[in-house]
């Protein structure tokens, strides 16, 4: 019987050659067993030796750009290493004189304030033509006066705008009750963490010390000190100019706010920040929130050699990616994502060792067993998160995406974790799996789906607000996590959840959209969220003739590319046709291929030539390359590329390709 190479390179692989001789109907069996060894003798070697895997996580130039303008407002400015950032920044500006928020995307305004104004601070001459093109770029857009809240809230740490220029929200709300329209809790946990410490700013209204006076004044059309409407639109609803009249008349009510209540709010924030600090990983363990606790505690007078600004600070340097060298470049991630890649390296390994073996071999066992001692003790036992807010008597259980965020687990992590375990070894994780089981059924919302991080954190008026112009200030339940959730519990079997398990079915089904597709929230995007949910409605047993998966099916088929893959542009968060591409990639190919097989089309011409486009892209090393983004933070204003998909998503097809085509069923055995 074959063995899959696990620990050893491999000596001379195979060139990755699509011989023209063999029709992409009959990818030969040799051609797959080779493509499975070589991809998990490669994504072997990157497994770390405590057991964990972690990829690279990369957004767009906001980040890079935040974290030296952070160095400037501090004044802590490391020229060697912003020299390499501004090596990364120029790297990746558009044709169009601007910065995308992703791979070849169009110009973002936003993006191309911060970066102009981080690469002045490096040193860049204005003047230069990268400089002069990406500043023309800005003023036709309308200039700085229209960049998101976000960026006016950076320009006004610099004194580059009044602070009239960003959304009137008094520290105070940190005050509001549960019970209030607009509270704390109404907000995602990504929001809450990164606007406590920025509303004690706001009302501290410090000035970045930005020893080398650096001024981007002419990036604004209009002088600053008379800009008079900061939020004219364009609104996503009525309710946006409302909530615009609604800011300007509680400003001036602002002044009226008690000193003394004022204090009381800044340290009520402070309360809120500091028990969940969450050490070397940061404030909410992403970068925006850790950034502002920093600025927030150096306004606060606390010294940079305090525990708690020091730790907050060696946070944000962490996240940092360093080739190093004179020559080399640099950039910020917006958090790491070791569980996530874990989970899903592992579950890669283990279809590919049962898919050559026939059973998970002895080697992968181990390997797999590594993985799994280093996930369980991740799970959160012992804090209980904001996520309690709406379920207080729920016990937590729940895995976080980051090495440790304890009070913001995540339900998607959770599942995905809890399969693989499940999948390894059942009985030596039957604990931590009663754990996770009892957690996720206790965080679906009343609508039948899940959120990422909270219960029924759905009141869509507030992302109307002037504040949350980026539109995702909510939590609400999803697709593609509610299938996550799906197919866990499934997976385990328990005859108990079946009822919670068709609440989470029906709201699938209400979830489809015409053509027959899902929104993906976390991936790019129609064919993320259609994989997903293909995979939960295999798990649960559906009929593979349900109406829902013929029509998902059908969809998936047609937007098939030449070339036998697929591909999807993160414009389709934007408003573009879903499931199109200029070319194909490896990950979406791969997504496309799993939700097909989930739906009993193994042996769909349009699976076998997916299966044949990713043999013939393989590199020699193993691995798959692609460029484009294939996630999303949020829609429209924040893309991810996970430098992982490339990799563990091909494996996995075509392991699985490789077992459904020796198998006598068509129905795949895992939820995942």
């Amino acid at each position: 019987m074959l063995k899959t190479v696990l620990s050893q390179t491999v000596e001379q692989p195979p060139q990755p050659v699509h011989d023209a001789s063999v029709p992409v109907d009959a990818v030969p069996d040799r051609r797959l067993v080779e493509t499975i060894e070589r991809a998990q003798a490669a994504l072997g070697r990157l497994q770390k030796p405590d057991g964990h895997w972690v990829f690279e996580l990369e957004a767009d130039a906001t980040i890079p750009s935040e974290y030296i303008l952070l160095e400037h407002y501090l004044d802590r400015i490391d020229p060697a290493l912003e020299a390499r950032l501004g090596v990364y920044l120029r790297r990746i500006q558009g044709e169009h004189g601007g910065w995308p928020l992703y791979y070849k995307g169009k110009f973002d305004l936003s993006a191309t304030v911060k970066a102009y104004f981080a690469l002045k601070a490096i040193g860049d001459d204005p003047d230069a033509p990268h400089m002069a093109r990406a500043r023309a770029a800005v003023l036709a857009a309308g200039g700085a006066e229209r960049a998101n809240v976000f960026t006016r809230f950076q320009l006004a740490l610099f004194g580059e705008i009044p602070w009239r220029g960003t959304p009137c929200m008094p520290v105070e709300v940190v005050l509001l009750p549960k019970w209030f329209f607009f509270n704390l809790w109404n907000m995602a946990y990504w929001s809450r963490t990164v606007v406590v410490p920025l509303l004690a700013l706001s009302a501290l209204r410090p000035r970045a010390r930005n020893p080398r006076g650096i001024s981007v004044r002419e990036l604004f059309v209009n002088d600053p000190d008379r800009v008079r409407d900061w939020t004219r639109g364009p609104y996503r609803s009525a309710w946006g100019p409302v909530f615009s009249r609604l800011d300007k008349i509680i400003r001036p009510l602002e002044s009226l706010i008690p000193a003394r209540m004022r204090r009381h709010a800044i340290d009520s924030a402070r309360a809120f920040i500091e028990p969940r600090l969450n050490g070397l990983d940061g404030l909410g363990a992403i970068y925006p929130a850790m950034a502002n606790s920093v600025m927030m505690f150096d306004a606060l007078g606390v010294p940079a050699d305090d525990p708690r600004a020091a730790t907050a600070w060696a946070s944000i340097k962490a996240l940092l990616i360093d080739s190093g060298g004179p020559d080399g470049e640099a950039y910020c991630q917006p958090c790491v994502s070791p569980i996530w890649d874990t989970a899903l390296a592992g579950h890669a390994m283990a279809e590919a060792a049962s898919a050559i073996d026939g059973a998970v071999s002895e080697a992968t066992h181990a390997r797999l067993g590594e993985a799994a001692a280093w996930l369980r003790p991740k799970q959160i036992l012992d804090v209980v998160g904001d996520w309690a807010v709406r379920n207080p008597d729920l016990a937590p259980g729940g895995w976080a995406f980051q090495y440790n965020n304890p009070h913001y687990p995540d339900v998607d992590d959770t599942a995905v974790v809890g399969m693989l375990l499940h999948r390894h070894d059942p009985a030596a994780n039957a604990e931590s799996l009663a754990r996770a089981r009892d957690w996720i059924v206790g965080m679906q919302s009343s609508n039948g789906g899940w959120g990422a991080f909270d219960i029924d954190n759905d009141r869509d008026i507030l992302n109307h607000i002037p504040f949350a112009d980026h539109g995702a200030l909510l939590d609400p339940p999803t697709a593609d996590v509610t299938a996550r959730c799906l197919s866990f519990l499934a997976q385990l079997g328990h005859a108990e959840d079946r009822p919670i398990i068709d609440r989470g079915i029906a709201y699938l089904r209400r979830e489809q959209e015409d053509d027959g597709s899902w929104f993906g929230r976390w991936g790019t995007n129609y064919i993320y969220g259609t994989w997903s949910v293909l995979c939960a409605l295999n798990a649960v047993g559906l009929d593979q003739d349900d109406p829902a998966i013929v029509r998902a099916v059908a969809w998936l088929t047609s937007i098939q590319r030449e070339d036998g893959g697929w591909g999807e542009d993160c414009a389709t968060f934007e408003g573009a046709e879903p499931g199109h591409y200029s070319e194909s990639l490896p990950s979406q190919t791969a997504w496309a291929v799993l939700g097909l097989m989930a739906a009993g089309r193994h042996a769909h011409p349009s699976v076998t030539r997916g299966v044949a486009y990713l043999t013939a892209t393989q590199d020699e090393t193993g691995e798959w390359q692609e460029q484009p983004y294939n996630a999303v933070g949020f829609p429209r204003v924040f893309y991810l590329r996970y430098h992982g998909y490339r990799m563990f998503f091909p494996l996995l097809a075509v392991s699985r390709y490789r077992t459904l085509r020796h198998s006598n069923s068509a129905r795949v055995g895992y939820g995942f």
